[in-house]
């Protein structure tokens, strides 16, 4: 079952209230003391916030806000040549800054006057139901912490490029917001774990990994795609095929790796006629129908 957060490094709450981010030893991070401690600190920031509250603030290095300036750079010129319209107008709205990594509240006060979208700080795993359901309200859970110097176009898990960069300049998109919205209602609205699952699932091959077809071209606007300076570059030599339910719904992906096959929308109104009326009418039984089609 895809869930953004599923494949963030564990975080424990041990004894004496100290939190920690338990790294994999494959993880660029993982021998780094620095870098270990600020995601420490970082996650125990989340970990502190009540809802209603400020979102904490992040005191970020010199080193972090340079990754982050590197990494926007390069993205800027990808999203010129591979982005759908829709975002790089939206990205042009939100104006997020290039230079130093932006808080999350910073972010929320940036969205909020243009779809009503805001930010929820994230330490690591959400539950599935909570991730998605909270888009019905307007609220996206994100991490604050970034990935590791060493590595500044890769990351093993979302770090707050994906989710700011991806994420938020589509967030500034109504029409893609209001896309977000109806994929936590319909997450709201059925019961099984199965039905969540399928609703999941057209959400990582939709706006996650989606692409579109404008001006006689496959171009992308899924948030994994857009926010990965590597697979922007790769996805057209894909397994590109048509944009239907049961496919997206039933098609198993591998997360760590490059996506191989990819679902393409006709148009912006292509998708949300099929994907949009999926999530604003679906059911337990209707899902259950679909899968079963397959």
């Amino acid at each position: 079952m895809f869930e953004e957060a599923q494949y963030f490094a564990p975080v424990a709450t041990q004894d004496d209230g100290s939190v920690v981010v338990e790294l994999a030893s494959g993880h660029p991070g993982f021998a780094d003391t620095v870098y270990r401690n600020r995601r420490n600190a970082i996650a125990a920031l989340a970990l502190g916030h009540k809802p209603g509250e400020p979102i904490p603030h992040a005191e970020y290095t010199d080193e972090e806000h340079h990754v982050w300036a590197l990494v926007t750079q390069e993205l800027a010129v990808k999203h010129g040549k591979y982005a759908v319209r829709e975002f790089i107008d939206a990205a042009a709205r939100l104006r997020l800054p290039t230079e130093r990594i932006p808080q999350l509240q910073e972010v929320s006060d940036l969205l909020k006057p243009i779809t009503g979208f805001g930010y929820l700080p994230a330490a690591g795993l959400v539950p599935l139901r909570e991730f998605y359901g909270v888009l019905a309200d307007g609220l996206f859970h994100s991490t604050q912490y970034i990935r590791h110097h060493s590595v500044p176009f890769y990351t093993p898990e979302p770090d707050i490029v994906h989710e700011v960069i991806g994420h938020a300049n589509t967030l500034a998109s109504p029409r893609f917001a209001e896309l977000y919205r109806l994929a936590g209602r319909a997450a709201r609205r059925v019961e099984t774990d199965e039905a969540l699952e399928f609703v999941s699932k057209v959400f990582w091959f939709t706006l996650e990994f989606g692409v579109m077809r404008e001006d006689g071209e496959s171009k992308a606007y899924g948030a994994g795609i857009l926010s990965s300076s590597g697979e922007i570059e790769e996805f057209r030599g894909m397994d590109i095929r048509p944009l239907e339910l049961t496919a997206m719904g039933t098609t198993h992906y591998d997360i760590t790796k490059y996506q191989e096959v990819l679902f393409e929308a006709e148009s912006f109104d292509h998708l949300e006629d099929v994907v949009g009326t999926f999530w604003d009418t679906c059911d337990d039984d209707s899902i259950a129908r679909l899968a079963a089609s397959r």
